[in-house]
């Protein structure tokens, strides 16, 4: 007899595999085959079992089904006595012995786990299965599986069962599944096939079960039940033996909106944000608006409380058990982190951290030491060039302590290397790129945020918080040379703006109450030159007027509104105060960036989609079956960034603007601007005048050269094109769409309870025509695809250089402080280039950002691209999968018509000197990791961290 699984009794193995960026489904806690990453006819292993064929005195057939949307007759057995023998093979993969024990902290309970995890080990029989007809369901037959063997894949052991059944039993409707092991197991797939034929035959009945199945003993008495994978059922196309059995599943995962939540749950709720920290408001209601989370059931935090976050913040947040990384994704999270961790390890061992989160760089050559570039960047030996001046404090510490407890030894160049960055993309093409003006604007247009770039469409510009801009047309006109009047300028679609005045302005006298920060409201205006490229030609800062103008220990009287433009200027002085004033520019834009563009519009509204479609949708309808892989990790995703990101006293808060007004500017974002109906590409590019809609239905784009635009439209209308294919299948005329109750349930509920503050908005769709839901649909796809591909891995090797996009601002622009006499003024004429690295980010909030954007912008082993993976369900409907490889080539030849666009010498904004290729929105080419693009592997299904 085989061996018993080492799951058992030793660690679990796991691949080598790089950390990800991608949200969760419940198929996803598997771990995945290299088959699966690379083909997209191999998607699900399957682990065959060699079985010999049982003699019995019947023959067996299992007959095809019919379309699958029009079956006619349930599919049956040709049976010719009154019993017939199946089998089934299970795959399944457990934690090891040792992870299980270790979870386990009282010494009486791992004692409890040893005695149970023996007695298991003995009786074997840990799994029960129960074959449900699709006719009678009332009447399952049962039999335990018993461990046959390691499958094909090492993480998985393969288990079997033999049945009985009786001629009445007809086709098999679903399996549910009793675990009786007493720790918790991955359940892989199910295949159930006459005991005479092979796994793999056309008679198997499969269930891709994916999904952790927690122990009897806890919830003895709800077995889990599984679906056929191979089908796709309408409500009203559902069998009637598994109408009730659909039903009641969708009720276990929607739960009673009661009591705290626990690790081996799969209930799906909504609750409003009050867990971020004490002191931090509720974002959800009248007051501030916002979307739903996922319900949790902790106890809410407490505004008296004198802490400043929630103590409750290390404990890990509830995700219903499915949505939770897999243990290779988890391994490579934590790996990653290590390494990231690893590289800012110094800020552990500070022993009075406050007297050093302030501490700015003392020269460039310092910021660029902390990368790993064969360490060309090192200052000149006439500069300081102690450890702690060259790389900083983070870097230098690290070291200095290291040589310290060596007694004086210097470490290898191999292990200062280790504690070194790698080279963010933009830095690696041109070091220099960060200072320029044609940098600046570009990456307005091909950067990680090309989402705010808006048309001015009138003039003058006019605040509805505080009047008229001093972006004058005169001003205007004389930034462009008089080629053309301003009026001219903007009727020919000339004149561009980035507008954070009215967004940030609310915010500025709080922020500046915080140490060592600042902010000001802003707008940059750029002009489009004959080339199609973006030149800036003004700046706007904006500071209200204020009855407490100073910092919290040092209060000024009343001081009058303080703006300022300023403009490229020719002088030495105005070009460095030109320099500062967009280096407060990039602070608005990255922190709008991770705030708005990036969390609020993804990950944040898509999180009602989930809990919906989760609470709406059952597995077996095809709608979940065509969102479901665009759900993967996101609520896991959201979860940890509501545990180290975005709340009180996180990364957001320690080093991205406006502090710790993170999330109630988001709240603002989101009431103000956030619309369904505007998160599909064309009526966003639409909304900020980037685009017009012609009379044939195309989009022409105010500027020819827009990287994100061009190459997102491509990939828009191969989305839209597949949803439209997969809901014309499924649903032939606006009546099915109208009377399917899961389906407008699911929609009714995204509505009213996920995005609850908006639900009497008029512009929400109506699902009752098949363009209404594809446009819905393709709007989902997009914002978890492609939009999140667009804003989430270009963060390091563009952000990664703190100069080319510093995340917050530290210093007041010197003319805001007094006159040439004043003390700013006169240390800015002495030194600029020191008031610039004082109004950077600090040495630890740039480390901390560099670690956290280098963990968002990784790709994941396990990750799926676009059009390279279908459902199996959609390789078993002909015209499915032929829509499928529609899509699928359409995405190839997407790719190559990016490579191309990436290579010609007119296209300035993606080509050049220096320039960094725009590849963000390039899908792969179906096997992503043979690629080599510059900032991804392709466009995943899903949300990424």
């Amino acid at each position: 007899m085989a061996a018993m699984p080492l799951a058992l009794g030793a660690p679990s193995h796991h691949g080598s595999s790089s950390f990800s960026s991608t949200v969760s489904s419940v198929r996803r806690a598997v771990p995945v085959p290299e088959a699966r990453r690379t083909s997209s006819n191999a998607r699900h292993r399957v682990s065959t079992v060699g079985c010999t064929a049982t003699a019995t005195a019947t023959t067996t057939t299992l007959s095809e089904v019919d379309t699958v949307g029009h079956r006619a007759a349930p599919r049956g057995f040709n049976l010719t006595s009154s019993n017939i023998k199946m089998k089934a093979t299970v795959t399944v993969h457990m934690k090891s012995f040792w992870s299980g024990l270790l979870e386990i902290t009282s010494l009486s309970d791992k004692a409890d786990w040893l005695y149970h995890w023996t007695k298991d080990l003995l009786v074997r029989e840990w799994l029960q299965l129960e074959l449900v007809s699709e006719l009678n369901p009332e009447h399952p037959i049962s039999s335990y599986a018993k461990y046959s063997g390691t499958g094909a894949d090492e993480e998985f052991y393969t288990y079997e069962a033999t049945f009985t059944v009786p001629a009445s039993f007809c086709p098999i409707g679903a399996v549910r599944v009793v675990n009786e092991h007493y720790s918790e197991m991955f359940l892989g797939e199910v295949r159930i096939f006459p005991a005479d034929q092979s796994p793999l035959s056309a008679s198997a009945t499969l269930f891709h079960c994916n999904s952790w199945i927690h122990p009897s003993h806890i919830s003895p008495d709800k077995p889990r039940t599984f679906f056929p994978v191979t089908y796709s059922y309408l409500p009203s196309k559902t069998p009637g033996g598994m109408k009730k059995l659909r039903h009641s599943e969708l009720l276990d995962i929607r739960g009673n909106g009661t009591d705290e939540r626990k690790p081996h749950d799969r209930i799906y709720d909504y609750d409003v944000y009050n867990d971020l920290g004490n002191k931090r408001p509720v974002l959800g209601g009248e007051k501030r608006p916002y979307p739903r989370r996922c319900r949790t059931g902790r106890p809410h935090y407490t505004q008296g409380q004198d802490t400043d976050w929630e103590t409750r913040a290390t404990d890990k947040i509830y995700v219903p058990r499915d949505e939770a990384f897999t243990e290779i994704k988890e391994a490579a999270f934590l790996r990653e982190l290590v390494l990231s961790v690893g590289h800012s390890l110094c800020t552990l061992k500070f022993k009075d951290m406050e007297d050093h989160k302030s501490q700015s760089f003392p020269s460039l050559a310092a910021i660029d030491a902390l990368y790993e570039v064969d360490f060309r960047n090192q200052p000149s030996q006439s500069q300081p060039h102690t450890h702690a001046e060259i790389a900083g404090v983070m870097i230098g510490f690290v070291v200095d302590e290291l040589e310290r407890l060596l007694h004086g030894a210097h470490l290898p160049e191999e292990i200062c290397r280790f504690l070194k960055f790698e080279t963010p993309e933009i830095h690696d093409k041109d070091k220099f790129a960060w200072f320029r003006d044609e940098e600046f604007a570009r990456e307005t247009l091909a950067g990680m945020n090309p989402l705010s770039i808006q048309l001015v469409t009138e003039l003058p510009i006019v605040s509805e918080v505080d009047g008229p801009s001093l972006i004058t047309k005169e001003l205007i006109e004389e930034q462009i040379n008089g080629v053309m009047t301003a009026e001219e300028a903007m009727r020919r679609k000339k004149l561009f703006m980035l507008d954070y005045h009215d967004m940030f302005l609310p915010f500025v006298h709080k922020v500046r109450m915080l140490e060592d920060t600042t902010l000001y409201g802003s707008r940059t205006l750029f002009f489009l030159t004959g080339d199609g490229t973006l030149r800036p030609i003004a700046i706007e800062l904006t500071r209200p007027e204020s009855q407490d103008h100073g910092r919290r220990s040092s209060p000024s009287p009343t001081k009058d509104e303080w703006r300022q433009v300023f403009t490229p200027g020719s002088s030495v002085t105005e070009s460095w105060l030109w320099q500062l004033a967009k280096s407060h520019v990039l602070a608005h834009d990255t922190g709008y960036h991770q705030l708005v563009s990036h969390w609020l519009r993804t990950h944040c509204c898509v999180e009602p989609y989930i809990i919906a479609a989760n609470r709406q949708l059952s597995r077996m309808h095809p709608i979940y079956q065509l969102l479901h892989p665009h759900f993967r990790y996101t609520m896991e995703i959201n979860a940890q960034a509501r545990q180290m990101l975005i709340d009180a006293g996180g990364i957001i808060e320690s080093a991205f603007s406006p502090g710790r007004y993170c999330m109630e500017l988001s709240s603002v974002a989101y009431d103000k601007f956030w619309r369904f109906d505007m998160e599909a590409l064309p009526e966003d590019l639409i909304r900020r005048g980037m685009a017009v809609r012609g009379e044939d239905g195309k989009l022409e784009l105010a500027i020819e050269d827009y990287p994100y635009a061009n190459d997102g439209l491509m990939v828009w209308d191969a989305i839209k094109q597949w949803a439209s294919d997969y809901v014309k299948y499924y649903y032939p005329g606006a009546k099915d769409i109208i009377d399917d109750h899961e389906l407008q349930g699911w929609w009714t509920e995204v509505r009213t309870k996920g995005h609850e503050d908006k639900k009497d908005e008029p512009w929400w769709p109506v699902l009752d025509s098949h363009e209404s839901l594809v446009q819905v649909l393709a709007t989902i796809m997009w914002v978890t695809s492609a939009h999140h591909a667009a804003v989430n891995f270009g963060q390091y090797p563009l952000a990664g250089y703190i100069p080319n996009r510093p995340t917050t601002t530290r210093k007041n622009m010197p003319p805001e402080m007094g006159g040439p006499d004043s003390k700013e003024m006169r240390a800015f004429l002495e030194e600029p280039e020191r008031v610039l690295l004082d109004t950077f980010p600090s040495q630890y909030q740039s480390v901390i950002v560099m670690l956290i954007l280098n963990l968002l912008s990784s790709h994941s082993s396990d990750e799926e691209y676009m059009g390279t993976y279908q459902e199996l369900v959609w390789r078993k409907e002909e015209k499915i999968k032929e829509a499928f490889d529609r899509f699928k080539s359409k995405m190839v030849d997407i790719a190559a018509q990016i490579d191309k666009a990436n290579m010609d010498p007119k296209l300035k904004n993606r080509n050049g000197p220096g320039v960094v290729p725009y590849v963000l929105l390039r899908p792969s080419n179906g096997h992503p990791e043979d690629e080599k693009t510059v900032m991804g592997l392709g466009i995943p299904y899903s949300i990424s961290i």
